[in-house]
């Protein structure tokens, strides 16, 4: 086997705010949360090599930063879309020809603290499995909602409702990094893609709806391994 770690860094970040992509921004030790991304899977045993996908206008930021950690893994920038799943297959085409024995593994930068341990947990069981995700417990209540037009003084305005309470043990947050063979993550684009309706919002939900044939095994994630979405995040 082949593990190749990409980290999904192309988006802005524009929920946190700011003119810099939240990847950039810098945490408490002066590094920035794509270095903290990168690291981990630079200095994995079982990983072999790095490529980092990064917003087209910020290549050059991304080359320097490279070039001052000397990371020994990373071998290629790659121009990001403007959607999570463009970045995804861009790297996915990027690889293109590759063995069968190759697999990818797809990380956001912005979960800057995940472990060595699930990205060794990650290693194992694609040494059995061609699908293999990161997933926690749900330790909140979920609700199933509607949407109502409910009448207000100033006009009609949508409010959801509870429409349900599945059983929370039913369910598991999602984290990454999620793990496929290339094969298998570059057929599901590929039917995704002759669709014209991605209907994902992250790799898994891909392959899960394209190739509803691949079981998509769980490897236990952490709590730490948070993802920075909003300002308070940081």
């Amino acid at each position: 086997m082949y593990n190749i770690a990409i980290i999904l860094a192309g988006g802005i970040g524009s929920r946190v705010g700011g003119d810099t992509p939240k990847q950039l921004l810098l945490l408490d030790d002066g590094r920035s949360i794509l270095e903290h991304s990168v690291d981990a899977f630079d200095q994995a045993p079982c990983i072999d090599e790095v490529a980092i996908v990064m917003h087209p206008e910020w290549m050059d930021e991304a080359k320097t930063i490279v070039a001052r950690n000397c990371w020994q893994k990373v071998k290629t920038i790659i121009p990001g879309g403007t959607e999570r799943w463009e970045s995804s297959w861009h790297a996915i085409e990027a690889y293109a020809g590759q063995p069968s024995d190759v697999n990818l593994l797809l990380h956001d930068a912005a979960r800057p603290f995940v472990s060595q341990t699930i990205i060794a947990n990650i290693c194992k069981a694609l040494e059995q499995h061609e699908a293999v995700t990161v997933a926690v417990p749900s330790t909140d209540t979920l609700y199933r909602i509607k949407n109502e037009k409910l009448k207000i003084k100033n006009g009609v305005e949508p409010y959801p409702i509870v429409e349900s309470i599945p059983a929370r043990r039913e369910y598991m947050r999602a984290q990454t990094p999620q793990a496929f063979r290339l094969t298998i993550i570059r057929k599901a684009f590929e039917k995704a893609l002759a669709q014209g309706n991605i209907g994902a919002t992250d790799d898994v939900g891909i392959v899960h709806r394209y190739m509803p044939e691949t079981a998509i095994f769980i490897v236990p994630g952490e709590e730490t391994n948070k993802k920075i979405t909003y300002k308070g995040d940081l």
